[in-house]
């Protein structure tokens, strides 16, 4: 079928205000063990919105994303900590606890679960939450608390 003046004219309009209403995704780097089918589970029961913020699309498997500017990025599959003497944070959310490891970083706090495999890492940038961390921590915990424990929990 060979299209005409109107009707090549009908379908480049559509076609560019179906382009317009796209955000562009955050480039996110895939975890290691992105592919983890416990992975699925995880990031299927994330919520579209975290902190207030609406999620994203993102350029890789089992990644997400949550804001236009300082974005919150979630990836499963990282690799899962091992036994260690650093502090956890310990949230309760829905009767399950989830035990995390955070750290920070120049212009984030990167939190990791510890004692479950595949591991849930979150990163949250200080703008957003420098003082609100485990806020933003309960709302991944439930999610986070459906990848299988590995035998590990925090003294």
């Amino acid at each position: 079928m060979r299209m005409t003046g109107p009707s090549l004219a009908a379908w480049a309009g559509i076609a560019a205000a179906a382009l317009t209403g796209c955000a562009h995704a955050v480039v996110v780097e895939p975890a290691t063990y992105a592919a983890d089918p416990d992975c699925a589970k995880v990031m299927l029961a994330i919520p579209e919105t975290i902190g207030g913020l609406e999620q994203r699309g993102t350029t890789s498997q089992a990644t997400q994303a949550w804001g236009d500017e300082y974005e919150l990025i979630a990836r499963c599959g990282v690799e899962p900590p091992g036994p260690t003497t650093e502090q956890c944070v310990s949230v309760t959310t829905s009767g399950v606890d989830v035990d995390w490891l955070v750290r920070e970083e120049d212009e984030a706090w990167v939190a990791t679960v510890f004692g479950r495999s595949p591991a849930l890492e979150v990163t949250v940038p200080r703008v957003r939450a420098d003082d609100a961390v485990a806020e933003l921590l309960a709302e991944f915990s439930g999610p986070a608390s459906l990848a299988p424990v590995n035998n590990l929990a925090c003294r």
